[in-house]
């Protein structure tokens, strides 16, 4: 079984009652994810993040620390998962769909709802609205910290 690492970006809008979420193109049909992917050889997972975001919204963030780590295994694909997901903030940019044959639509959507789309446990329900994130540590070094 192969391990990969995908990161993802929890982005608020202004009010902080919604989440930019992405609807990609599936097999069978189109499903909601926050912006994000699979972290790349030699990269740090802040660096994906970052990246990721960039490539899939055409906008540019910081990550302010780690919101969930989890983890899932895919037996058909021979996949070992872990997911990591960091908080957020737009720094500069305008949506842009840069990949129109992947992603469908990026959109703004109440965080109760994307909650159901990021797999959020229902005994953690409400957590998106939650300021708390750990801190992200490289290195040994604190890089981000709530």
């Amino acid at each position: 079984m192969n391990r990969i690492d995908v990161v993802y970006v929890l982005l608020y809008d202004e009010k902080c009652e919604n989440v930019l979420m992405v609807k990609n193109i599936g097999n069978e049909s189109s499903y909601y994810t926050l912006p994000g992917g699979a972290v790349e050889k030699g990269e740090t997972i802040q660096e994906a993040a970052i990246r990721e975001v960039k490539e899939e919204t055409g906008l540019d963030v910081e990550v302010d620390g780690i919101f969930t780590v989890s983890e899932a295994f895919f037996e058909e694909r021979e996949h070992h998962a872990i997911f990591f997901i960091f908080k957020g903030r737009i720094i500069r940019g305008k949506i842009n769909i840069l990949f129109p044959e992947e992603i469908e639509e990026i959109s703004w959507i109440p965080s109760h709802i994307a909650e159901k789309h990021i797999h959020i446990p229902s005994e953690l329900e409400g957590v998106t609205n939650k300021k708390n994130s750990v801190p992200y540590i490289l290195r040994g070094n604190v890089v981000y910290k709530s």
